[in-house]
């Protein structure tokens, strides 16, 4: 292991008595554990930089609004990004099951992804109005289905080729990553409103060529990854037989179960927008504040990542747990200030503190099951798993989204408080998960 020029750096970020006891994987991939481990954790870095540039929640409506695009579209963004990538995994672990090593599947799903991202470019650049809506719209779905592959591929290479004991690490200081792209973007956000900066389409489109360069140079690590063949019974059959794969939700009590619970969590992702939009009710939007709100989202990955993912190697179910409760429990304290300090000048500072700590709480809960996922199942059967809990979750993503319409009788407030109580029944069902780390 130490010939590796990784080592020192995995030496210094797993930190662990235990770091070279390999947990689940063969003796051959224990040997390049600390090259794999950190080529993932760079690959994941990488896509993470070019996620920040083509955010639903931000950067993405602005382009569609800079472009003149109609704006019923915009509210299509966030549901094709997330359930996009999500609903189709049955369909496509029926086809990565054919491939002993999976690490291309990944590489693959990022070139694509690249390619999007520069038609996304090359729209701003030469469209507008309605066209330019639709033609976004059409490449973002490619851009999700393409993270599709991604997913699926990439909890399968990561239990191949970490061990056990050290995969919510890997979890973790990729949000860690994550974090510090986002404080980075926070803060030019920050600059270019202290010098009132105004960039045009021109401009957007010139970053997004840049993100899809970064996501070429993701796949080129991710495809120096050393993963060893693994098993491709289920490949060869129909796409018929991968979607009776869905009869895991009955014949496996743990799995189902799981899948229960991670649908009860969603909550907490679904409430963190509405910290963001209190607040921007509250100072007439403005960008000072998403300034702030981003840095706090980022701030918060940074922090907690590689807590959450040392915690998630020992328990992740108790992560889950962890992380779920301490959301409910902000979602309750936000409820009591909406009422009681809505008037305050310091309400929307408060909010970005409560909106801090949510994200931690909802980063946890986030490495908690994607540690637990790898955990639970081992060889062919963790793609199974994979795509089964995705699909169902993308759907459910969907569903759960309608929850918004609630608006229209209670305060967003009140919406948070329902969440709140969501994520505290999935606490109950997380707790007769089985602890897998060990």
């Amino acid at each position: 292991m130490q010939s590796d020029p990784h080592y020192s750096i995995y030496e210094k970020l797993i930190n662990d008595e235990d770091a070279r006891a390999c947990k689940a994987i063969p003796d051959a991939a224990c040997k390049v554990v600390p090259g794999n481990f950190m080529r993932i954790i760079y690959a994941q870095f990488l896509t993470k930089v070019g996620d920040a540039l083509i955010n639903p929640k931000v950067t993405l409506p602005w382009l569609m609004n800079s472009v003149g695009a109609p704006l019923f579209l915009v509210g299509w963004l966030v549901p094709i990004r997330e359930a996009g990538s999500l609903v189709p995994q049955l369909s496509i672990a029926h086809y990565i099951r054919r491939f002993p090593v999976r690490k291309w599947v990944w590489v693959v799903g990022a070139v694509l992804q690249a390619i999007c991202v520069m038609a996304i470019g090359f729209i701003a650049m030469n469209f507008t109005g309605a066209t330019a809506g639709w033609l976004l719209i059409i490449v973002l779905t490619l851009f999700s289905l393409s993270r599709g592959l991604n997913s699926v591929a990439s909890k399968d290479v990561l239990g191949k080729t970490v061990p056990k004991n050290q995969r919510g690490q890997a979890n973790g200081w990729s949000s860690t990553a994550a974090g510090f792209v986002t404080i980075g973007l926070a803060l030019l956000l920050a600059l270019s409103s202290y010098l009132n900066w105004q960039a045009g389409a021109a401009f957007y489109a010139v970053s997004l060529f840049i993100a899809g360069a970064v996501w070429l140079v993701a796949a080129l690590i991710y495809a120096r990854i050393k993963e060893y063949g693994g098993e491709v019974d289920g490949g060869r059959s129909g796409l018929l037989e991968a979607f009776k794969q869905l009869s895991l939700l009955k014949t496996d009590a743990a799995f189902r179960r799981f899948v229960i619970t991670r649908t009860l969590f969603l909550s907490t992702a679904l409430s963190a927008p509405y910290y963001l939009i209190l607040a921007q009710q509250n100072t007439q939007g403005s960008l000072s504040i998403l300034a702030t709100f981003m840095f706090a989202s980022g701030l918060a990955s940074f922090i907690s990542g590689p807590i959450w993912g040392r915690m998630s190697d020992r328990s992740s179910r108790s992560v889950m747990i962890i992380g779920a409760c301490f959301s409910a429990m902000i979602g309750v304290v936000l409820f009591l200030c909406d009422h009681w300090l809505s008037t305050s000048t310091l309400f929307p500072w408060l909010l970005a503190v409560l909106y801090f700590l949510v994200c931690i709480a909802h980063d946890g809960v986030r490495v908690g099951r994607k540690t637990y996922l790898v955990d639970i199942a081992e060889g062919d059967k963790r793609t199974s798993y994979v795509a089964v809990s995705n699909t169902v979750i993308g759907f459910m993503l969907l569903l759960m989204s309608l929850f918004g319409l609630l608006t229209h009788w209670i305060s967003m407030a009140s919406l948070v408080l329902l969440f709140a109580v969501i994520a505290l029944l999935g606490v109950l069902y997380a707790k007769a998960l089985p602890d897998v780390s060990d």
